[in-house]
């Protein structure tokens, strides 16, 4: 059993996004089995009123990233566009908070914390420990953790409700494993249920 300490608690759900959901532009492989968990989530932080926090790619037209412009991606998550909206089976709470990511032109932005007003927003409310879920393990979960991390924040990694591009085989593995190299903590649902 975990040592859990649910206040000061904020959960952060990563680019649940239509493009990187089943038919969007930069589809991550069975990215939609990870929803019904992902709600789960969203519901227990709701139902105890701790912060539920969205971070979503929100690009130009032009982003650095786009294949056309020189990147490794095809476009996905421009913005104001279907792509970039929230998933519409992904749960979204009465109070939320939306955090825009990579909206610079020229600017790669994996994490939530990079250019953002995140780190401002949770001292604001005096967070300390971060649940975080989404996509994609190897990319923004991945840099969102580490940058979680480094700021001085306790994070807990919620491996049933993520999921990861792998353009090389075991991208995902290994950035589990950095993740917790750098001190972050696994954790399934049911171990968070066992908290209460």
């Amino acid at each position: 059993m975990k040592n859990i300490d649910l206040s000061d608690s904020a959960l952060i759900v990563v680019d649940m996004q239509n493009d990187f959901l089943p038919g969007g532009s930069l589809e991550i492989p069975n990215s939609d089995t990870i929803i019904p968990v992902v709600n789960e989530y969203i519901k227990f932080f709701e139902a105890r009123g701790l912060a539920v926090i969205y971070t979503r790619d929100w690009h130009p037209e032009n982003h650095i990233s786009f294949k056309e412009n020189g990147g490794r991606w095809p476009r996905h998550c421009v913005q104001n566009t279907w792509g970039s909206e929230f998933h519409p089976q992904v749960y979204l709470p009465k109070n939320y908070l939306v955090i825009s990511k990579a909206f610079y032109p020229d600017l790669e932005a994996y994490s939530g914390f990079q250019d953002t007003e995140l780190n401002q927003k949770l001292n604001e409310m005096g967070i300390k420990n971060l649940f975080v879920c989404g996509v994609a393990t190897d990319y923004c979960v991945l840099n969102t953790v580490l940058d979680a991390i480094n700021l001085g924040y306790k994070v807990f990694l919620l491996i049933d409700a993520v999921k990861g591009v792998d353009l090389n085989p075991n991208d995902s593995e290994d950035a589990v494993k950095k993740m917790v190299s750098a001190g972050a903590e696994l954790l399934v649902f049911e171990e968070l249920l066992q908290t209460i």
